[in-house]
């Protein structure tokens, strides 16, 4: 097992990303990921009621074929609350991207994330696309994993490889994100690409168990994106023989859940304005799912994350913030430990006393400068 701390493209993958206009920075903001021969595809998104219209797009997709072989996408604009015109305008960006790439408008799948409630400014995303085809290569994963962040201050990649069978099979990971981080997805926009030779239904419990334990474990700000999305893609091309279950699987399934974990945590260590990234455990849960309510209450409080900015060891804010979630409790039996918390890193457990299950979850705390980055967002 190897692990790289940047993004590798495994075989049978390119990228590219350019700067179209869309953000007035000027900095890179259109990406293209693309597979040379057909992929198995597998998403998950957000749960939020309102959801962007590369959502849409993609689900209607996906639901016709699980095989894709290009993710466009743009970053300045979430494309959301934008009505038919922002349908059509998703719709259109697939459109062109098949045009230029050769393959069918079915293969394409579309994300965007950035402001909400303004149409796309599409003559820049036409004028960008033969742009981004033609710079598609190897080494472009470097603009492509820039291009697809708003207001993230460091690129979030990782790498794992593993051997089946005496083949070589790589898991590569890009993501966005460090404002409206909360679980269910996580406030996100996650890219996977691997070539291992997998079966799409297998692809799809693969991808779902490795966000349980990952994306849907995090919480920045408790606010729900309207855009998440985590994209899985796998080409076969490293050759090796098609995973279903058993070793195979197990090997490839530990591979993703380690690159999602990292991105995930990587999201919450860029969080807006953050200054320390926290680990919540909750142990003796009845079950896993009461383990992981405590831990997310904790998690979202913000009377807790403000008393780690403020480095003040208030344990009351952790038992008010179990107290109140809604699961059954024995206060007797709560127990809580606080890490020190002039660290960068800072460590919570608690003790349930209601069974054996055990969450853990990751968030930051709140800080001034929080409140001064989503105040001027515009």
């Amino acid at each position: 097992m190897e692990i790289f701390k940047k993004a590798i493209l495994p075989k049978g993958f390119l990228a590219a990303g350019v700067a179209s206009g869309i953000k007035r920075s000027g900095k890179p903001d259109l990406a293209l990921f693309f597979s040379e021969v057909p992929a198995q595809a597998a998403c998950l998104f957000t749960s939020n009621k309102i959801q962007a219209a590369p959502l849409i797009f993609c689900k209607a997709s996906l639901k016709k074929s699980p095989v894709h072989q290009a993710i466009i996408v743009n970053s300045g604009n979430a494309n959301c609350f934008t009505g038919k015109k922002g349908l059509a305008d998703a719709e259109e960006t697939a459109v062109l991207l098949a045009a230029q790439t050769g393959i069918s408008k079915a293969g394409v799948l579309v994300a965007s994330t950035g402001i909400i409630g303004r149409p796309l400014p599409m003559e820049k995303i036409r004028a960008g696309i033969p742009l981004l085809v033609s710079g598609l290569s190897t080494e472009g994963i470097t603009r492509a994993k820039t291009a697809i962040l708003t207001t993230d201050k460091v690129s979030k990649e990782i790498t794992v490889r593993y051997k089946q069978a005496g083949k070589t099979i790589t898991v590569c990971g890009v993501a966005k994100g460090s404002g409206m981080i909360a679980p269910d997805l996580a406030t996100m926009l996650s890219f996977v690409f691997t070539d291992a030779f997998i079966a799409g239904y297998i692809l799809r419990k693969a991808v779902r168990a490795a966000a349980e334990s990952s994306f849907n474990c995090i919480s920045i700000d408790g606010c729900m994106s309207t855009n998440d999305t985590l994209a899985v893609m796998a080409n076969g091309e490293a050759l090796a023989s098609r995973i279903v279950s058993g070793r195979d699987y197990d090997a490839f399934l530990w591979a993703l859940s380690y690159v999602c974990r990292h991105l995930a945590i990587s999201l919450v260590k860029d969080g807006e304005g953050a200054s320390k990234f926290i680990r919540i455990k909750v142990g003796g849960g009845k079950n896993y799912a009461q383990a992981k309510k405590a831990a997310l209450a904790v998690a979202n409080s913000n009377l807790f994350k403000t008393a780690v900015y403020g480095e003040n060891p208030n344990f009351g804010r952790i038992a008010a913030a179990v107290g109140g979630c809604g699961i059954e409790l024995n206060p007797e039996k709560l127990k809580v430990k606080l890490g020190p918390l002039h660290q960068k890193e800072v460590l919570v457990d608690v003790e349930l006393g209601a069974g054996k299950a055990t969450a853990v979850v990751y968030t930051s705390d709140l800080t001034p400068e929080y409140i001064k980055i989503n105040a001027e967002y515009n």
